[in-house]
């Protein structure tokens, strides 16, 4: 077992800042350190193992509460496989929920650009756009009132 490790130190080793791991104290992730004398948390080798795979979970974007239940469960060494793999299925859906709005968006976005002389005139399509009464939706790239096909 290592020596207790001081919050600077604790964030080199796990690769979570130091302002996140107050972060996750606060919401619960990681249980409250123990203190020296003078107040300074103090990290163990548990503690850094929790910001570690909070870091994983966090770098594969699952959200505060999913990474609390896969807390919960890593902690259970009785619990079923089939548990994480479901929590990590909705995950995947909903990365592909994103992906799909994020290509709607970027669609939406380049038929803008591509209408956009992009020159010295003050007249624009995607300004146009952006200014529009109507939110833009992105699974259609809309036209702005009075833009013709390619011409700005």
């Amino acid at each position: 077992m290592n020596p207790p490790m001081n919050i600077g130190q604790a964030a080199k080793a796990s690769g979570v800042s130091a302002k996140m791991i107050r972060h996750y104290e606060s919401v619960g992730l990681l249980p409250e350190t123990a203190r020296t004398e003078a107040g300074y948390r103090q990290y163990g080798d548990s503690a850094i193992g929790t910001l570690r795979f909070i870091r994983q979970s966090r770098d594969l974007g699952f959200s505060i509460e999913q990474i609390r239940e896969l807390l919960s469960l890593w902690h259970n060494r009785k619990r079923p496989s089939r548990q994480v793999k479901a929590l990590a299925q909705a995950h995947i859906e909903e990365l592909d929920a994103k992906l799909t709005e994020l290509a709607a968006m970027k669609a939406t976005l380049a038929h803008l650009v591509q209408c956009c002389h992009g020159d010295d005139r003050p007249d624009c399509p995607i300004i146009a756009t952006l200014e529009a009464a109507e939110p833009v939706r992105p699974s259609s790239a809309p036209r702005p009132s009075g833009l013709r096909s390619g011409r700005a």
